[in-house]
């Protein structure tokens, strides 16, 4: 897949370097034992995960508020490139299947990696299809959200 160039009127990024191989930050986001260990920033938790990694393959979670309540998200993926790229939307299911917008807005996530040193260049990034999408992910706290859950991302993967 060639880089993405996101749109800053319709996309959010995240971008920082983690001191984790790339080898490792593709494990822990394409191993469902893994993943639950940190894709949901802390109080919140992930309480199951299913992997199909090929494209047209399932990505699903669940993640369970502090007070108990789950919130099950069933996506695309869309781009599985080892431990490089990884594309997934929630616009559609698996198989490419499209699906009706729930109460929330669909996007498209795109995790680039890059080595560098010792370490990966981690790069997120949220596609929206207008702004009002943005806007609301964005007031959700994507970038604090996805932060801590990166930071989470890297002590999973130290203590392999």
């Amino acid at each position: 897949m060639t880089a993405y160039t996101p749109d800053p009127k319709l996309d959010l990024v995240l971008e920082r370097t983690v001191d984790v191989a790339p080898e490792l930050v593709w494990k822990a986001w394409t191993t469902p034992e893994l993943l639950v260990k940190w894709f949901a920033p802390k109080p919140w938790s992930t309480s199951s995960c299913e992997i199909d990694l090929r494209p047209g393959g399932r990505f699903h979670t669940v993640m369970r508020s502090p007070e108990g309540e789950e919130y099950p998200s069933t996506g695309c993926i869309l781009v599985a490139e080892e431990n490089r790229t990884l594309v997934f939307t929630s616009a559609l299911g698996p198989d490419f299947r499209p699906q009706p917008a729930g109460d929330d807005f669909a996007f498209t996530a795109v995790v680039s990696l890059e080595p560098a040193g010792n370490g990966t260049k981690y790069t997120a990034t949220a596609i929206h299809a207008d702004a009002a999408a943005k806007k609301s992910h964005e007031e959700m706290g994507f970038v604090e959200g996805w932060g801590a859950a990166l930071d989470q991302l890297v002590e999973v993967t130290k203590a392999l």
